[in-house]
């Protein structure tokens, strides 16, 4: 095998943590984490596997106890009992130490596992829920992941059966620290390697028949909606699927149809001018068959009969078979200008080898193949099994178009990192099948946008496109403005992207995972953490009859919150029902939090690191962001090779914005950027604005219905530091709750004489508690008295 099909591994574990009897060996990888294995032979496996790679931990501390029937391992974290012999529930257990989980904290071999779930193959068809796999963590405090199926990785970087009747599973003690065990797995199965820049940009994609003029039309007609697009999904309408029935379905193609595309080069080199990438859809299953432009040289290479239309079957087990699929199938299009590939494997998981998933085995080997000449690989297909976090981004699958298939994808999303699992691709809008509804597909937008990877795609139906201006005007609008709002975060993504890599830290989190001991954070599974700054919580129904907002349950954690969009100002440490319109959803950012944001959305922009950045900032706290850029297209990230730009708030005591000067290598971002910094939740200022302490230029102006003080710096000197000043001290502003009750009135579809009183009530200049009180006492609906409640207590207590 090339060098190139290596995956980079440390199999071996430090000596110091390994106990070993005749048929058992017992690995202590870290003080929760231990490796064990029973082989009746007495002969054990340091290879890496499909799985695991990296089982170098530096020593672990731990004390044994052993007798002449058991033995006995004690941690800080656990205490493993076992009794020498075969595993079994009698014979092998560990009991988690300290008031760690919530219930049970003792495992027993082949004990029922009660995680908190991992991820799923596919959605598939799904309309609703799926089962989901095991994860990592658990409220008991333990979980377990089996690797005793996993193939062997060998030296020569291909894949060997395991032996049989062997067991080798790795149990994890570590209580309620949800993200220790995260980082750990990382270590062990290998780190999540990082985006190109233009994947966290919005995909267009469709199952369609698009010629080359049909689709650069739609592009433009992109172009003058300003909706941006990075990535150009090309399903598999690109190749021949008409054939003749004598070499089967049309399904696996590598051959244009010239029909509709009579220069595939072209095609790619116009989308490319547009700053956009591009990836193919390929099924490929069937291999190479007579009617395929590249049969014959791929059929010689590999000794197939000619004359007699010998098909090249798909063969990953044969190393010949794979150099040859790469060579004659692939290389020539990305030659053209194919960025990366869409693998869609749909056809089982049976090979020649045992144990051997067709799936893995592609995921593996086309993610190690894109990192040809230094590209930063990528690829694009359903999940395999734990492990696959190496070789994103995943492909979700065709749901079903429903309200059910919504709701459902937000803990689909999230959960997936208790697996490591952290990109998911979902088909934004649904599949197939299911209903028009436009609420359902603006709302599914919203999700897109606040997901991993927003990538909007339908099946071949004439009346299910995804297009947003074949929706109703004010979703239609809302589309827009969102996926619009998906490239202006893009320096936060990007930022996001560099901590899951270097930090072991997935974009989208569990609430539980930095709440571990609130039983609140577990019962809001649609609810999750988006980077560093920011809680989501997607809208998953539709919005009531006669209120026109929507209805979502949201817990926020102790300390003050800001909403993303309104500026609303909530105090945390609670539970409650929180309504939204059309145009918003529950996004939050802490106070103390700045999120990078950038104006500059076209393709070309969003795929480079941009000249000018809008930096929202929340009151309330103190706090920073290290802006993370590189050259966004090679793994020089690995390298260190990069620019860092600290963004500094301080709220408490003299209070000041900095942003310092740039670190790293300087020509990765430009000499001068145009700042423009919101300051959401606070009073309004005048302002100074020095840089490296001389008197510089700014601009400020104050929105009081935003609470949101705005300032501007242009052409500030990355190599200086920029500081921001403020007249008056800033204090957390009050919310407008007059003028957000009556905006919310003015367009209920209900009574005028209700809508009379109770804003009358509410300028009452009585308590939030009394008001509250006479709303409930008007023998009006549930949710109308809740939604107004909310405006009214957003901020602090009803006292």
């Amino acid at each position: 095998m090339k060098e190139l099909y290596k995956l980079p591994a440390r199999p071996e574990a430090n000596r110091q943590n390994i106990l070993q009897g005749d048929k058992y060996r017992i690995t202590m990888l870290t003080e929760g984490l231990v490796r064990l294995e029973y082989s009746e032979d007495g002969i054990f496996e340091d290879r890496a596997t499909q799985t695991v790679i990296n089982r170098d931990f530096p020593p672990v501390e731990f004390q044994v106890k052993e007798t002449e029937e058991e033995l006995e391992i004690l941690t800080w974290r656990f205490r493993l009992n076992y009794n020498k012999k075969e595993f079994n529930p009698r014979g092998l257990k560990a009991q988690v130490l300290g008031n760690t989980g919530f219930w049970n904290n003792v495992w027993h071999y082949g004990d029922e596992l009660r995680d908190l779930k991992g991820t799923a193959r596919t959605l598939d068809t799904v309309d609703g829920a799926c089962e989901l796999g095991h994860g990592l963590v658990s409220t008991e405090g333990f979980s377990v992941l089996d690797d005793s199926a996993s193939l062997i990785l060998t030296e020569e970087g291909w894949v060997a059966p395991r032996k049989k009747g062997i067991q080798d599973i790795y149990f994890w003690g570590y209580g309620l620290d949800y993200l220790e065990c995260l980082k750990d797995f990382y270590y062990l199965c290998g780190k999540t390697p990082m985006l190109p820049r233009f994947a966290l940009g919005n995909w267009w994609s469709r199952y369609y028949e698009y010629t080359e003029a049909s689709y650069l039309e739609l592009m433009n007609r992109f172009d003058e909606e300003g909706i941006p697009f990075t990535v150009a999904v090309i399903d598999m309408d690109w190749h021949l699927v008409n054939i003749d029935p004598k070499y089967g379905t049309g399904w696996t193609g590598y051959t244009w149809n010239r029909e509709f595309f009579p220069d595939p080069k072209r095609f790619m080199d116009s989308l490319h001018e547009r700053g956009m990438r591009i990836t193919l859809n390929v099924h490929p299953a069937d291999g190479i068959r007579p009617h395929e432009e590249m049969y014959e040289a791929m059929a010689k290479e590999l000794g197939k009969d000619i004359s007699r239309e010998e098909p090249v079957a798909f063969e990953i087990t044969d190393p010949a078979f794979l150099s040859a699929y790469f060579k004659y199938a692939h290389h020539p299009n990305e030659e053209k200008g194919v960025d990366f590939w869409w693998l869609d494997w749909q056809q089982g998981g049976i090979t020649k080898m045992e144990g051997l998933d067709p799936l893995w085995m592609l995921n593996h080997f086309h993610f190690l193949d894109s990192a040809r000449n230094g590209k930063r690989p990528m690829t694009f297909s359903r999940y395999a099994g734990p492990g696959s976090h190496r070789y994103p981004v995943g492909f979700s699958g065709d749901t079903v178009v429903t309200w059910e298939s919504l709701k459902f994808q937000p803990y689909f999303t999230s959960t997936a990192s208790n697996i490591g699992y952290g990109w998911w691709s979902h088909d934004i809008g649904g599949h197939m099948n299911g209903y028009k509804d436009d609420e359902l597909e603006g709302r599914w937008y919203q999700l897109g946008v606040f997901s991993p990877v927003n990538r909007l795609h339908s099946t071949k139906n004439e009346f299910n496109g995804k297009e947003p201006w074949r929706f109703n005007p004010e979703i239609h609008s809302m589309m827009n403005e969102f996926l619009q709002l998906r490239h202006k975060m893009v320096p936060y993504l990007y930022t996001m992207n560099y901590r899951a890599y270097a930090q072991d830290t997935p974009l989208v989190l569990p609430m539980y995972y930095y709440n571990p001991r609130c039983l609140e954070s577990y019962r809001v599974p649609n609810e999750y953490y988006f980077g560093t700054g920011l809680i989501v919580a997607p809208i998953t129904s539709p919005r009531l009859s006669g209120l026109n907002r929507a209805k979502e349950r949201v817990w926020l954690p102790e300390g003050t919150f800001i909403d993303f969009f309104s500026g609303t100002i909530y105090e945390g440490g609670r539970m409650m029902d929180m309504y939204r319109d059309i145009n918003t959803m529950p996004v939050f950012a802490k106070a103390g939090a700045v999120i990078p944001m950038t104006e500059e959305i076209d393709a070309v922009s969003t795929c480079g690191n941009p000249s000018s950045l809008t930096l929202k900032v929340y009151a309330g706290a103190d706090g920073s962001f290290s802006l993370y850029e590189d050259d966004n297209e090679t793994c020089d990230y690995e390298k260190g090779i990069c620019a860092i730009t600290e963004f500094e708030w301080k709220w408490d005591g003299e209070q000041r914005f900095a942003v310092h000067p740039v670190q790293g290598e300087l020509s990765l971002v430009p000499e001068k950027r145009d700042y423009t910094i919101e300051i959401w939740g606070c009073t309004e200022s005048e302002v100074l604005c020095t840089s490296n302490g001389k008197t510089a230029e700014a601009e400020a102006s104050y929105d009081a219905d935003k609470n949101c003080l705005k300032i501007t710096v242009s052409q500030a000197d990355a190599c200086a530091e920029t500081v921001i000043t403020f007249v008056r001290k800033l204090v957390l502003a009050e919310n407008p709750v007059k003028k957000t009750v009556y905006a919310f009135l003015d367009q209920a579809e209900m009574e005028f004489d209700i809508k009379t009183r109770i804003y009358q009530l509410v300028c009452s200049g009585k308590s939030p508690l009394v008001i509250i009180g006479e709303l409930q006492a008007m023998d009006l609906s549930e949710d109308l008295v809740k939604c107004i409640s909310e405006m009214l207590t957003a901020q602090g207590s009803l006292a």
